[in-house]
């Protein structure tokens, strides 16, 4: 409680926090960063790097001196999974007292300017979740491979269908939470790792009558680095969806709404 107080009598202090996992982002970390802390509206970054052989954690703490107070960092041992490290950051940002917290990539394929929209979406539009969506206005994405653009797309309206959520892109990876959601969701419960984590924090915030509302956005693959996404990872969130709404009839969830 005391770092909620603190938080909210500074007037510096940022309302915000952008949680970026890395593994082997060199390429991508500095710009990025520095990108983000150049957006009109103030927000703290928090990376959450998986001991990254190429040195990632060590351009964050150089860094780290040019911004004592806005850059954050959370060195885990190894590669734990996607799912994981944003758990990890979320709990760190709850702790904080952050009232927005943001999950965003490290490669540019999501716009930082968009995060002012996803945060006016929650802090201005009443909303407990804001998504990035690469389809709510059709298929919005750039130099990805034809096969993964459709691959992506029709999980999108597999996981629709099997679930009930009433949303475009339940794969997406760029969210922004409200404190309320997450103080109210047991993240201990939620159990994938991979690709299947998006859908899973989707459809417990969906379960937990959530205001969730869609942006649209236009994604764009990454220009450096290598992509982190395998077969095996999509293959969690086919075969996933199907356990986690079967699951959800002996579940009981925490409305909020």
């Amino acid at each position: 409680m005391n770092e909620i107080k603190e938080r909210g009598n500074d007037s510096n202090a940022s309302d915000s926090v952008v949680i970026i996992p890395t593994y082997n982002e060199k390429e991508n970390i500095e710009s990025i960063v520095r990108y983000v802390f150049n957006i009109s509206k103030k927000f703290d970054i928090l990376i959450i790097d998986d001991a990254s052989p190429d040195g990632t954690a060590d351009i964050i703490k150089k860094l780290q001196k040019e911004f004592p107070d806005s850059l954050h960092l959370i060195q885990r041992e190894g590669k734990q999974g996607l799912g994981t490290a944003y758990i990890a950051g979320f709990k760190w940002s709850l702790e904080k007292g952050y009232e927005y917290i943001f999950e965003m990539d490290a490669d540019f394929s999501h716009n930082p300017d968009d995060l002012l929209k996803l945060y006016n979406a929650c802090a201005k539009g009443g909303n407990d979740m804001s998504i990035g969506s690469r389809y709510i206005t059709g298929v919005n994405v750039v130099n990805w491979p034809m096969g993964r653009v459709i691959m992506s797309y029709f999980a999108s309206k597999y996981v629709k269908v099997i679930t009930g959520m009433k949303i475009f892109d339940t794969t997406a990876g760029y969210v922004c939470y409200t404190r309320n959601l997450l103080s109210n969701m047991d993240l201990d419960k939620i159990k994938f790792k991979g690709y299947a984590f998006q859908i899973e924090m989707k459809f417990t915030a969906y379960k937990m009558n959530a205001r969730i509302k869609e942006i649209p956005i236009i994604f764009i693959n990454r220009v450096l680095g290598e992509s982190k996404m395998n077969s095996s990872i999509f293959g969690e969130a086919v075969f996933g969806v199907i356990r986690l709404k079967l699951n959800s009839f002996f579940k009981k969830y925490k409305l909020i709404n």
